[in-house]
């Protein structure tokens, strides 16, 4: 698998890949949901976050539940910004960077899910999303940041986080704000702290915490996976 992972790392083409996950577990939670378990259980039984089981111990549902997503046009939108904001991303900083970030500022999002929408069924990528915005956000305003990428860092950004931030605030609007908050923060601190061109020994680094973010993916679906083996036994 990993070799697998170095092979995507010399195209830099992870965000296709997570397109395609993502698409995929869609289309098989709407075969579920039509054929076999209704609303709301289809959502549960496909890693979606819910504050009271996570609190009986599914922690695994704070990172699965990025993978999953309400419908098609959720899906759509929020694969669509991971398309170009992912070909950015990934380009900018590499697989294994871009993978560390994505997952890592998708579960700071749903951490902060957790606590702001505890009793709500949360699913999406837009926090890892919005935390990819906040990574380029915040290199925008490193000094070591390279001129030519002005365009697609720093203030360049600004209207767009505005905008949607702004929009999670509508009532009514069912956008979950505090993955969008968790996400963005968590992305400009690594944004702001990491440089973007990394050392040969820095790139070493975040290849072992790419991995053991996968890992950690992999088991967080495969703990999902005996949840929902089990509750039907």
């Amino acid at each position: 698998m990993f070799r697998f992972l170095d092979k995507i790392a010399s195209r830099r083409q992870l965000y296709m890949y997570i397109i395609m996950i993502d698409s995929i577990i869609l289309l098989a939670f709407y075969v579920v949901q039509t054929f076999f378990v209704s609303e709301p259980y289809a959502y549960l039984l496909f890693g979606a976050q819910y504050g009271p089981l996570v609190d009986q111990g599914e922690w695994w549902r704070i990172v699965t539940a990025m993978f999953m997503h309400g419908g098609f046009l959720h899906l759509a939108f929020n694969m669509y910004a991971l398309y170009i904001l992912g070909s950015y991303a990934e380009g900018i900083y590499g697989t294994y960077r871009f993978l560390s970030y994505f997952i890592l500022t998708g579960i700071a999002g749903n951490i902060a899910t957790h606590f702001f929408y505890h009793d709500s069924l949360s699913v999406g990528a837009s926090g890892a999303i919005f935390g990819l915005v906040g990574a380029l956000f915040a290199a925008g305003f490193r000094k070591d940041t390279p001129f030519f990428l002005k365009p697609i860092t720093g203030s360049a950004l600004l209207p767009m986080i505005i905008l949607n931030v702004a929009l999670g605030f509508i009532p009514g609007s069912g956008i979950n704000n505090a993955a969008h908050i968790g996400g963005l923060l968590s992305g400009m601190l690594l944004g702001y702290a990491v440089p973007v061109y990394s050392s040969y020994r820095a790139e070493r680094f975040w290849k072992i915490v790419a991995i053991l973010f996968l890992v950690l993916v992999g088991v967080s679906f495969g703990m999902l996976i005996y949840s929902d083996v089990m509750m039907f036994h």
